[in-house]
């Protein structure tokens, strides 16, 4: 390992994020919107990212560690505020390919969320939404569901069907409330003013 304190502080970011949303769902207050409290944590270890990535690249294992070069794609998973921020960082994550270990299970999942956001097909089936009845499914798949599963299964994941399964069992822990049929349109018109806000959609 070549920079034990970055690995060391990239750890702490991603336990500090962790923290703040098992608070916010013991406080109900986690799936109300984009909760500002998760959004500032989110932003704030967005911003520390890119300055690690200015000086030493990509976090990759053989700079930080395994544990450490995770938390890194987790706060980029996290930082949906920062459109540019996350494609930057799946461009660059790419790039490195040849030169650094990338987990292509961590590429898979940030490219099927920026997608989502995009209004675009997932190609791994990672990202799941509320149906109009507010159940879980899988967001928009760019091929059939064996394609997606076969994809998923040359990178050591279960089946899309195997991962709601899971999805739903960890949502009914959270209590997670799905949305009145009266506040879905609502709802979805505020996700969609969010994604124009940010840039992920055009205005």
């Amino acid at each position: 390992m070549l920079y034990p304190d970055i690995a060391q502080e990239l750890i702490e970011r991603q336990e500090h994020d962790l923290i703040v949303r098992q608070r916010l769902i013991t406080e109900g207050k986690l799936f109300e919107g984009y909760n500002p409290d998760m959004e500032a944590v989110h932003l704030d270890n967005a911003q520390r990212l890119w300055k690690i990535i200015d000086r030493i690249g990509w976090p990759a294992p053989e700079q930080v560690g395994e544990k450490a070069s995770q938390a890194a794609w987790l706060i980029v998973q996290h930082a949906i505020s920062l459109p540019a921020f996350m494609k930057s960082a799946l461009a660059l994550m790419n790039e490195q390919q040849e030169t650094r270990t990338i987990d292509p299970v961590n590429l898979a999942f940030l490219s099927d969320r920026i997608a989502m956001y995009e209004n675009r097909p997932q190609s791994y089936g990672t990202q799941f939404v509320d149906d109009e009845q507010g159940r879980l499914m899988p967001y928009a798949l760019a091929d059939s569901i064996e394609q997606v599963n076969q994809r998923r299964e040359e990178l050591g994941l279960n089946t899309v069907q195997e991962r709601l399964a899971e999805l739903t069992a960890q949502i009914n822990v959270e209590q997670k409330k799905a949305p009145a049929p009266g506040e879905r349109q609502a709802k979805r018109e505020e996700y969609d003013a969010w994604r124009r806000k940010v840039g992920w959609i055009d205005r």
